[in-house]
């Protein structure tokens, strides 16, 4: 039998087992720890709840993890760089179990779930980063054009989800450390995301002008902002977020996305918006989270942003009173989406929802007409601005002009 201990770590010194993972005869088994069920906190209230039984996971079809726990493996990015390092130790990653993935992450997730032991070689340094040198080199990574990985790259994108290349790192002006881990004192944690040579070099301008348009809508963003970075004539733009899972002091806090709470494959367009808003009632119980989320997905549609999956929608935990809340947004950009369609459907329409399937919704959601439209006419309001955002970013006309032919108001 296989078997490693989760931890909730909310600051170095401050952390509590939550309990023992394993597993034997290709199943996995999960067992709380009888003081953290103490607590009363719920790290995944409809697919793992807090009982003081062994709990077999039985929902193989969803995946070989409970949701909860696969929140904190990687997605593309990641598990290539993961799969790299494996190969370079002789390991074939075919033979690697989520049990061994989680182990050799360890300390080094995204939000608050840790997993002991380590993996030896998972401690970061605090060794200077070069974000130019490290966003050329991801980008060649994910050409397939190197066959070595710059070991600086390997610590600092090997966590964070999503197919396209970033790494995590401490900012404290224009410096910078790799952040999948502690931060030393005076370094804030932030993500930045590099360009995939598919991705026009615009890649990083848009997301950050739709930030911009986002906060006018009204959305609940986290702070954002272009890190300029130079080698000579070379001038890269890469978009950077603060990170919400992090504060200051390396204080970490518990999310849960959306599609591992409820157990869905991101990758298979299968959610509608009304079921977001359901589950969102039903986890927070706070009405203000239902007309954010409603907000949130007013934009989606509005800005062309179909690439609204399940896993970018996301819940925080407040383990001081064990309430959950929606996080704030993030990877907010215009996407074609699978098909040319919304990942989320509204009221099952992807290909064109519009203004009367938002009302629509609204009214199944509890929400006021007057409050749908008012929400409605901020977004139109932000989104008739675009051009505005476009030029504080740095976008190209080209690009402008392309995504203000995509966008609309409703």
């Amino acid at each position: 039998m296989k078997a490693i201990t989760i931890k909730f770590q909310r600051t170095p010194e401050d952390m509590m087992t939550v309990g023992k993972l394993a597993e034997h005869d290709n199943r996995t088994y999960f067992e709380y720890d009888p003081t953290f069920l103490q607590t009363g906190l719920e790290i995944s209230p409809f697919k793992l709840p807090a009982h003081p039984s062994l709990i077999e996971h039985q929902d193989h079809t969803f995946g070989p993890l409970p949701g909860v726990f696969d929140d904190s493996l990687p997605d593309g990015w990641g598990l290539l760089l993961m799969d790299r390092h494996f190969r370079r130790q002789g390991i074939d990653p075919v033979t690697l179990s989520p049990l061994d993935r989680l182990a050799y992450l360890g300390t080094r997730t995204m939000g608050a779930l840790t997993y002991h032991p380590p993996a030896e070689g998972t401690q970061s340094d605090d060794v200077a980063i070069d974000l130019y040198e490290l966003g050329r080199h991801a980008e060649d990574v994910l050409a397939g054009n190197v066959s070595d990985v710059l070991p600086q790259l390997m610590r600092a994108g090997g966590s964070p989800g999503g197919a396209r290349p970033k790494v995590l790192v401490g900012v404290r002006g224009n410096n910078f450390v790799s952040g999948e881990d502690d931060l030393p004192e005076g370094f804030e944690p932030w993500i930045v995301k590099f360009s995939a040579k598919a991705d026009a070099r615009d890649a990083g301008p848009v997301e950050y002008a739709y930030s911009l348009m986002a906060e006018t809508a009204g959305i609940q963003m986290p702070p954002t902002r272009l890190f300029e970075v130079k080698r000579g004539r070379s001038v890269r733009h890469y978009f950077g977020v603060r990170r919400f899972d992090r504060s200051s002091g390396n204080r970490r806090f518990h999310v849960h996305t959306f599609a591992n709470l409820i157990h869905v494959n991101f990758r298979i367009p299968s959610t509608d918006y009304a079921n977001l808003l359901k589950v969102t009632h039903a986890l927070t119980r706070n009405h203000q989270d239902l007309l954010s989320l409603f907000r949130l997905m007013v934009f989606n549609v509005a800005t062309h942003n179909r690439d609204d999956h399940a896993k970018n929608f996301a819940f925080i935990l407040n383990d001081q009173t064990g309430e959950w809340a929606l996080s704030p947004s993030y990877d907010l950009t215009c996407s074609p989406g699978p098909g040319g369609e919304h990942t989320t459907t509204v009221l099952g329409e992807g290909k064109q929802p519009t203004r009367d399937h938002c009302l629509k919704l609204a009214k199944n959601a509890g929400i006021k007409s007057t409050q749908a439209k008012s929400i409605l006419d901020d977004v139109n309001e932000a989104v008739s601005n675009w051009s505005k955002f476009a030029s504080e970013a740095g976008c190209s006309k080209a690009i402008t002009s392309t995504i203000a032919k995509a966008i609309r108001t409703l």
